[in-house]
């Protein structure tokens, strides 16, 4: 018997200002993608240009049709819009300042429990992971021996690896996925394999910014002083706010 085999490309919609600002834009209507996050939809159909592509589907948030359109026109395919893949509800949470709510003390359940949490009047991320890995069954159920798109938000990507890398969902956070992004899942008699995560179309720039008192081993004080300069960290997710007080990450 022939095997039944499906690949599906989990990708992330490109950068828009809440991501730029390290806010949290949640279900926030509107949120369109900004310069750099246009230019990342216009590498993504490049960068896929020799991969076979069956169907293509996406939250129905502005940011990921946005995202998916580059693509979708060059291969002459129809967006399908699925809500299964649409960003979590955050509830309160939304619109708020990542900085600012890391200060909470529910920042640390989300944190190091984030199985047992619920944003204040939203969705709990079991219940996002569980919509979220239904939503790829049924398109891997539809689309046998083809290769499919979705895309989707950063947690709900996460989430939906995590359950098919079989880790613990405290544990999900563990895994970056990046603005414009993809990671890679096959299936193979229903069988999941994850071929790939956080493929990005240009390779990342880090940075580090240290307080002007401290350098890095060989580094000059005239190094420390001109990374003070940098920006702060890009964050782009709930769980990408770095807590440390002493040095901040730059994710391009």
């Amino acid at each position: 018997m022939m095997a039944n085999a499906t690949t599906v490309l989990l990708i992330r919609h490109g950068e828009n200002e809440y991501v730029a600002t390290h806010r949290l834009a949640g279900r926030t209507a509107g949120v369109h993608l900004n310069e750099k996050g246009r230019t990342q939809a216009e590498r993504l159909v490049s960068y896929l240009a020799n991969q076979p592509l069956d169907a293509i589907y996406s939250s129905p948030l502005v940011r990921c049709l946005e995202t998916a359109a580059p693509l979708a026109q060059a291969r002459s395919l129809p967006i399908i819009e699925d809500s299964a893949f649409l960003e979590v509800d955050y509830g309160a949470w939304q619109g708020a300042d990542l900085r600012e709510l890391a200060k909470l003390d529910d920042w640390r359940k989300v944190q190091q429990t984030p199985s047992t949490f619920r944003f204040p009047g939203g969705e709990s991320l079991r219940e996002v992971q569980h919509r979220a890995v239904t939503g790829v069954e049924a398109v891997r159920s539809q689309h046998p021996n083809q290769v499919v798109a979705i895309f989707a938000h950063g947690d709900v990507i996460r989430t939906t690896l995590a359950h098919y890398l079989g880790v613990p969902l405290d544990l999900f956070q563990r895994i970056v996925i990046q603005t414009a992004s993809v990671s890679v899942l096959s299936f193979r008699d229903g069988v999941a394999s994850i071929l790939g995560m956080n493929f990005l179309a240009e390779p990342p720039q880090f940075e580090i910014k240290l307080p002007a008192t401290e350098t890095l081993p060989g580094q000059s004080q005239t190094v420390t002083d001109a990374a003070q300069t940098t920006d702060p960290a890009q964050v782009t997710d709930v769980a990408q706010v770095v807590a440390t007080p002493n040095r901040s990450f730059k994710y391009g």
